[in-house]
This record gives structure tokens, C-alpha cells and sequence, in this order.
């Protein structure tokens, strides 16, 4: 298994994200676009980064400076739990009360209280389980 988070970890998740119906899919609905950056809590910068046009991730690789509109962070051990077995909303919520799931960009209550986005993003958790 690619490191998480690597150039080709992040190409990896892009591939499973753009074939997922219930993600790419729903997130291509409501026209989702936007530039997600993926990291270790405690580190400078993200390590990895998307890039969300109409729900399908058109780029990823290894964070280089891309502008972005979300920077979520977690201890890698947490990461790890949460690809193997998904939080649901109230899990997610737990994780962000208590700091293990940081968003250093990005507006967390604006995402959770949309249906469209918050559905998607538990989705999201699922899909980096399937990245080999």
C-alpha cells in the first residue's frame, strides 16, 4: 500500500472518488467544486491535495502550494481508523468536537448542515478504505 496521503496514494483516491456514485456522483448534482487538502495533524502543510470539478476529481497528487478551500488534518492512526471503518454524522461531529479532525480551511458547520455536502463527505472517509 502507497503511503497515505502520497502523489500515488492521492492519484489512487482520485480513482476510487470519480467511480463512487453516492460521492462523485452526488456531488456532480449540486455543481461541487473545490480544492481539498489532506494532511497529519501538527504538520506545516497537507500532504496530498484534490481538485473538485462537478463532483470528479480532475487532479491530485502531492500538496505544492495549490490555494485551497479545505485543509482537513487528523493524527494519521485516526486516519487510518476512519478509512477502515467510516464515521457516521455522529461521529463525524465527535471527531470535530474533540479535535482529532481539524479543519485548518474550510467551514465545517456550513458543510454538516447540507445534506448535499455532508453525505458526500462521509462518503469520502469510505472511499479512501478502497485505495489499495
Amino acid at each position: 500500500m502507497s503511503e497515505m496521503f502520497s502523489a500515488e496514494w492521492m492519484n489512487q483516491y482520485k480513482d476510487v472518488w470519480n467511480q463512487d456514485p453516492e460521492l462523485a456522483g452526488a456531488l456532480a448534482q449540486i455543481g461541487f467544486n473545490s480544492v481539498i487538502g489532506y494532511g497529519f495533524d501538527g504538520e506545516d502543510a497537507p500532504r496530498g491535495y484534490i481538485k473538485v470539478e462537478n463532483g470528479q476529481v480532475t487532479e491530485a497528487g502531492a500538496y505544492d502550494g495549490q490555494p485551497l478551500n479545505w485543509d482537513l488534518r487528523a493524527s494519521p492512526a485516526d486516519w487510518q481508523k476512519w478509512a477502515q471503518k467510516p464515521p457516521g454524522m455522529v461521529g463525524l461531529g465527535m471527531a470535530y468536537t474533540s479535535r482529532k479532525l481539524k479543519f485548518e480551511q474550510g467551514d465545517y458547520a456550513a458543510m454538516i448542515k447540507d445534506p448535499r455536502m455532508a453525505g458526500p463527505f462521509i462518503k469520502s472517509f469510505a472511499a479512501m478504505g478502497r485505495v489499495q
